[in-house]
């Protein structure tokens, strides 16, 4: 499991003083992000190097309790499938050691080629050096 600390601030609340529901996408993104730079494996190397980025296909979210301003959650993920193109991962948003969000997202390796009006998206592999990263942790 990989996690990360976030701090709710006011800009992360709606008019009833609670985390505005989609904030916690974007507080999952993040873990999603330094989880691949923990890897080694940073989005914008996959990018230059590869010419590979990771979209996300699927999320379905519960949420089971709100968060308000200054609490500190623990952003967490959690790999449960990786196949060719696509990581299936559990996702939680936790205070005190209690899941307040938790979610699955399923995230698929594509390529874009072309440019404008041409440009396509194309489902890509997961890149060699990622994928021996994420098969040799237990």
């Amino acid at each position: 499991m990989f996690s990360i600390p976030v701090r709710i601030y006011y800009e992360d609340t709606d008019a009833g003083g609670v985390v505005y529901y989609a904030n916690y996408l974007k507080f999952f993104e993040r873990c999603r992000s330094e989880w691949a730079r923990a890897l080694g494996c940073e989005q914008s190397t996959l990018l230059h190097d590869e010419g590979v980025v990771f979209v996300v296909r699927s999320v379905t979210l519960d949420y089971l309790a709100p968060a308000r301003l200054d609490d500190l959650l623990d952003i967490s993920l959690s790999v449960e499938n990786i196949g060719r193109a696509r990581i299936d991962l559990t996702q939680s948003a936790s205070r005190n050691g209690k899941p307040i969000v938790t979610g699955r997202v399923s995230i698929v390796a594509v390529r874009v080629t072309g440019e404008g009006g041409n440009a396509r998206i194309i489902v890509a592999p997961i890149p060699h050096r990622m994928r021996e990263k994420l098969e040799s942790r237990p």
